[in-house]
């Protein structure tokens, strides 16, 4: 009994720590932790009502993932994204995401497609309701489980990770001014167009969206907006 009891509590930790992890990163990308700033654990912690230690361990998962760094007798500072790292990642997504989309579309059964429907709904709703964190999990439920229909659970993992390692820029500011809303859009026009074995149109609605979404990224200068 001893050693259930002690798999059980390792289990809620683990699960703990990737619950944190989760909050961390979607704190990351609406930029509540913003770049170049240093956070501890323990005040991250008192945030979240919990110990240090589950906060720690997911810090540590986070900077394996090149979103933050530790800071010897200080915590993790949130390591900033250039935009040659920005380009670099939507090039490798293209590079991947595109020809699978074609390769899906001719691939994949017509009910499995439409099973993503309600997905690409919940994002369109989440951003029109300003849901930040409802718009990032539908989003990324919605990519990772499109590609999932290829069969091939390293090119998801893969793309997983660049998801993880490219944020938004200002994601609350893009929200405020409503600018989420024509991406999120394009999820359900994507899924159109597979539905309808359209497979030349659906590289195309993916390779703007991922460059919608580049557009987002960018950090916009004087007198100009994001996307611009």
């Amino acid at each position: 009994m001893g050693h259930l009891k002690q798999r059980n509590l390792i289990t809620t930790r683990e699960r703990l720590r990737d619950q944190v992890a989760h909050a961390l990163r979607a704190a990351l990308i609406s930029g509540e932790l913003r770049p170049g700033e240093v956070y501890s654990a323990p005040g991250l912690a008192e945030d979240f009502g919990i110990s240090a230690t589950p906060v720690r361990e997911a810090m540590l998962d986070l900077a394996r993932e090149g979103l933050v760094e530790p800071v010897r007798n200080k915590g993790f500072r949130v390591t900033e994204v250039n935009e040659r790292d920005l380009d670099q990642y939507t090039e490798i997504r293209a590079l991947i995401e595109v020809p699978m989309i074609g390769r899906i579309t001719r691939s994949a059964a017509r009910e499995d497609l439409e099973a993503l429907r309600p997905v690409a709904e919940d994002i369109v709703r989440a951003a029109r309701e300003h849901d930040l964190i409802g718009y990032l999990d539908a989003d990324r439920q919605f990519h990772l489980s499109l590609l999932a229909l290829a069969g091939n659970d390293r090119l998801v993992e893969t793309v997983g990770d660049l998801r993880k390692r490219s944020r938004l820029y200002g994601l609350t500011t893009l929200d405020e001014r409503d600018q989420l809303i024509p991406s999120a859009e394009e999820h359900i026009e994507l899924l159109d167009l597979m539905v309808a074995g359209d497979v030349t149109g659906a590289e195309k609605c993916m390779a703007r969206h991922l460059g919608h979404v580049r557009s987002l990224w960018a950090k916009p200068g004087p007198g100009t907006g994001p996307g611009t």
